[in-house]
């Protein structure tokens, strides 16, 4: 099978200055191009020959990786030196795009700041300890960013740390060799397709005059269409630099995973071509998905969702969300915003919910040492995981909706409740579990402790201490008699916290919908405003309830929506709200559009569509509050 592309972008509603400000801060359009004749063969010559056989042993692949479930990605190299200052002046956006928006010239960044990398504190002991503490299973680093430049002593090309910053040591060796004592897989972040100092690669238009930079040339993302001579040129980056460092990095250092980003600053077929190489070198290499993808096809191994995320879009198949511990992913000392712990123990509860992988970025000093809040944030996430750890690890997505209070994970036979919204009033109701439950404990309590249960129609009841053993994630242990099974639909309540619909988590009906990249304030659907296309929910309510409805938008720059309205319905209730533009796309409106009375039991559906203009609206949820 082909992993199927599933990210949309939102590129579309983005203005000139909105779209440059999301490249400077890292993040690719996920539309990619179809240098259509050579694309084609491409793909044919892959899912017909090579891929397809890789497919084989995929399963075998990724076992330690499903396994693993937590890991930690690292962005560091010569970029962390400058700590996202440049000449006095703070970068805006991901401190390792440092090189290409201020524009550094090649030679300029060559004596400036690799040449300055000598990273003499480095400890890659102390650093898996650290992960290894945390919970995490496997580490992967920044081999070569988009820089250009290796951090490793690469004999293929002398634009690494050993030529340029004369630096004895080589820190991919002593990763390497710390993870494995300590039991960590671990493996190699490589920028294939983006690099800036080569004179050759795409990306850098301000030493050269190269595709694929922030000034469009050649007809910007799609470069390769408008001036396909242009790829004979790119080749020799590929064939000289690319190829040849992958398969020493796979020789000399033997990784678990590869990971790759930005394919789509090259044609696919060159991108399947780098690949291909790889899977010849070594089989049994796991490759994430942003190594090489085009309509329809990924051929990873598993699928990429977009950076920083804070809600996560349901992925079928195997998935991984690269969120950081501030708003960088390499080390920015003037980045004051870093996540409080809690946010990354619930984040990787209702990833690991969704049957995907946490890869956890931190961005280690210049001098090798990790950022004191990295330290703090891995030390908080490992208490929690010290206890809790068994609900993340070699667990799968769950078959039920998500609660309430919080969502679940499973394993086997046993299902962990992960409790973010305590019940009020020591009654937690898990929502359309049918499987037959023999045994209830907190994870937390080494006696395991019987929590006494009772089966309530569709649903089962917990009796749970009144307060929270933790207030972040408390986790109860459900045994079952078979196989987890569930009935999904969500359960409306009005004692565990906020009934919230998200536009992820709705069946989407139509065409032609955009979703954003789960980032904060980007959560997004657009598209409702077009005609016939709407979103549900199954939902039914614990009790008999009257429920006012809460709708969360927010309008892109430009976007006129007056006269239009969003249309909530069930049955033949109707209500009705005006879209007001709002001050900018990541200031959410909340409107009550009125009431609705909910009948206890039975599923029914509520749908929500935008009606009366064309203009487009970001739509993020309803929410469900209960009127007591």
């Amino acid at each position: 099978m082909v992993l199927a592309l599933h990210a949309v972008g939102y590129a579309q509603h983005l203005t000139p200055d909105e779209a440059q400000r999301q490249l400077d801060t890292g993040n690719e359009p996920m539309k990619v191009g179809d240098a259509a004749p050579k694309d084609a063969a491409a793909v044919k010559d892959a899912t017909s020959g090579w891929y397809a056989a890789s497919l084989k042993t995929r399963d075998q692949r990724l076992e330690w990786w499903r396994e693993a479930r937590f890991g930690c990605f690292v962005h560091w190299g010569a970029y962390s030196v400058l700590g996202g200052e440049w000449k006095d002046r703070p970068n805006p956006g991901y401190a390792e795009h440092i090189m290409r928006v201020n524009r550094i010239p090649v030679e300029t960044y060559k004596n400036e700041v690799a040449a300055k990398f000598h990273p003499d504190a480095y400890d890659a002991k102390s650093w898996v300890r650290q992960m290894k503490a945390a919970g995490m299973q496997y580490v992967i680093i920044t081999s070569k960013h988009h820089d250009g430049f290796a951090i490793w002593p690469s004999e293929v090309n002398k634009y690494n740390i050993r030529d340029v910053a004369h630096f004895q040591r080589d820190p991919l060796k002593e990763l390497v060799d710390a993870a494995r004592a300590e039991g960590l897989h671990v493996g190699f972040y490589y920028s294939h397709a983006f690099d800036w100092e080569d004179p050759n690669a795409p990306g850098n238009d301000w030493d050269y005059t190269n595709p694929a930079g922030d000034k469009g040339l050649f007809g910007g993302l799609n470069w390769y269409n408008a001036h396909p001579e242009l790829v004979a040129k790119v080749d020799k980056y590929i064939d000289g630099k690319a190829i040849p460092q992958l398969k020493e990095l796979i020789a000399r250092y033997h990784p678990d995973i590869l990971w790759f980003d930005t394919p789509s600053k090259l044609p696919f077929y060159e991108q399947a071509r780098i690949v291909k190489a790889v899977r010849e070198a070594d089989p049994n290499v796991v490759i994430n998905g942003r190594a090489a993808r085009t309509k329809g096809v990924n051929l990873g191994d598993y699928l990429d969702t977009a950076d920083r995320p804070e809600e996560l879009r349901p992925t079928p198949g195997d998935w991984e969300a690269i969120p950081t511990t501030n708003e960088s992913y390499g080390y920015d000392k003037l980045d004051p915003v870093h996540k409080p712990v809690p946010y990354f123990i619930q984040l990787l509860a209702k990833t690991s919910a969704k049957g995907g992988n946490i890869l956890l970025n931190i961005g280690p000093k210049g001098d090798g040492t990790i950022d004191p809040p990295d330290a703090e944030i891995l030390a908080g996430i490992g208490k929690w995981m010290a206890v809790n750890g068994e609900s993340i690890h070699g667990t799968e997505r769950t078959p039920l909706d998500r609660q309430v209070w919080g969502d679940s994970t499973i394993k086997g036979n046993t299902l962990y409740l992960h409790v973010m919204n305590w019940p009020s009033d020591g009654k937690l109701l898990v929502g359309g579990l049918t499987s037959k439950v023999t045994e209830a404990y907190l994870l937390s309590d080494s006696a395991k402790h019987s929590l006494k249960t009772a089966v309530e129609g569709y649903d089962l009841l917990v009796h749970v201490p009144a307060t929270a053993p933790d207030s972040v994630d408390t986790v109860i242990v459900l045994k079952t008699a078979g196989p987890v099974r569930g009935q999904m639909g969500r359960l409306l309540q009005a004692t565990s916290g906020p009934n919230r619909l998200l536009g992820f988590d709705a069946a989407s009906h139509g065409n032609g919908f955009v979703y954003g990249d789960g980032k904060t304030a980007q959560y997004f659907v657009d598209g409702l405003e077009k005609v016939g296309n709407s979103l549900t929910w199954n939902v039914r309510s614990d009790k008999p309830r009257r429920y006012e409805v809460e709708v969360k938008y927010s309008t892109p720059k430009g976007s006129n929506p007056a006269g239009g309205k969003f249309v909530v319905k069930m049955a033949d209730h109707v209500l009705t709200v005006p879209v007001e533009a709002t001050p900018g796309p990541k200031e959410i409106k909340t409107a009550v559009a009125g009431t609705f009375e909910i009948a206890s039991g039975s599923l029914q559906d509520i749908s929500v569509t935008a009606e009366g203009s064309a203009e487009p609206v970001h739509f993020f949820e309803l929410n469900l509050k209960p009127i007591q």
